[in-house]
């Protein structure tokens, strides 16, 4: 099921504790555009369809990246694209949209999201896997 725009706004500005729903706006808009440029194929178009439509054509149309980024890179990366941010606070920025992210996709689709990213995402998105100390 495909969350409204403003639920799930309101659910990265609550984790994120942002103080306007711009600012939650703009952690979501970077973060998913460096997503989705690590994502490809039905997994992307899954995932995209239970995002807002807002959401899903940042996530289809994704910031290019030459390689797939480490989750220490996607990090710095995401740091570079909002003002203002530093490693701490991006760090915070990419928890409060990916923990949303996980709980719109769902556990299946988590899994296949998570097998096209390098090592060490799932703890971004909040969910570590098995065997991976925070």
């Amino acid at each position: 099921m495909t969350l409204r725009c403003e639920a799930f706004l309101d659910r990265v500005r609550e984790r994120g504790e942002y103080d306007t729903p711009q600012d939650a706006d703009r952690a979501a808009r970077v973060v998913l555009a460096l997503l989705g440029a690590h994502l490809v194929g039905e997994v992307r178009a899954k995932l995209a369809a239970r995002l807002p439509e807002t959401f899903a054509l940042v996530l289809l149309n994704p910031l290019q990246a030459a390689e797939p980024l480490s989750p220490e890179r996607f990090v710095r990366a995401t740091a570079a694209w909002i003002e203002g941010a530093t490693e701490k606070t991006a760090l915070w920025d990419i928890g409060a949209v990916l923990s949303t992210v996980a709980e719109a996709a769902g556990d299946d689709l988590m899994e296949g999201v998570l097998f096209q990213l390098p090592p060490g995402y799932d703890l971004l998105f909040g969910r570590p896997r098995h065997g991976h100390r925070p």
